[in-house]
């Protein structure tokens, strides 16, 4: 099952696949790093930007995205472009594609549980991708 770890930075979905085959991970190999949202934030970008991430998922056979949640309030608090992303991938009308929130707590205790597999550096992604990595490998170990 090949998931799609999210992280939300500014106008950017930060995007990382990773593929979990008989209890083997790889990293499918993937043209994009990361979607954009258009600067204007108008209706038509939000629903061009939707388009987009849903092209994305299609074209690698990606069966559940999951996302970093960013906290409403305080030191860590994400900005309102990127609440309005998460909602606007929340609400793709694919059946086939799952949509889940991580919380940042639920992804440090996973992580202590079940550590990851590999040093990132090793994955020859991006190093702003590491969040997403992380993400999506937390994603193939959560039940649910």
């Amino acid at each position: 099952m090949i998931v799609c770890g999210v992280e939300l930075t500014g106008s950017d979905a930060v995007v990382c696949l990773l593929n979990l085959d008989q209890g083997q991970f790889s990293l499918p190999e993937c043209k994009v790093r990361k979607v954009s949202l258009k600067k204007n934030h108008t209706r038509e970008d939000l629903q061009q930007f939707q388009t987009d991430f849903t092209a994305l998922m299609t074209e690698y056979g990606v069966s559940k995205v999951m996302i970093k949640e960013r906290m409403p309030k305080g030191k860590f608090a994400g900005g309102a472009i990127s609440f309005k992303m998460e909602a606007t991938i929340q609400l793709i009308a694919d059946p086939g594609l799952d949509v889940v929130l991580l919380t940042p707590a639920l992804i440090k205790s996973t992580l202590a549980a079940k550590p990851l597999p590999v040093d990132f550096s090793e994955t020859g992604l991006k190093a702003f991708q590491e969040t997403a990595f992380v993400v999506a490998y937390v994603g193939h170990m959560v039940k649910g």
